[in-house]
């Protein structure tokens, strides 16, 4: 029962970093503003995709997670 309860504490603990995140996100300026992000806007439609943020970001997480995998 000791790792189910670890285990909990853990998706607790990643929920509230995501919460976090959402919530100051939007007070970040440069985050989906970067050269690279796809933004295509038309009379009725309107589509967005950050490509460069989205690499950045796997970029980072993957240089955080083998830090503390070792």
């Amino acid at each position: 029962m000791g790792g189910l309860g670890k285990l909990l504490i853990l998706f607790g603990l990643l929920i509230a970093a995501i919460g976090i995140i959402l919530t100051i996100g939007e007070k970040i300026p440069f985050i989906g503003r970067l050269p690279g992000d796809i933004y295509v806007k038309r009379e009725r439609f309107s589509f967005y995709f950050p490509i460069t943020t989205c690499l950045i970001i796997s970029i980072l997480l993957t240089i955080f997670f083998s830090l503390f995998r070792r």
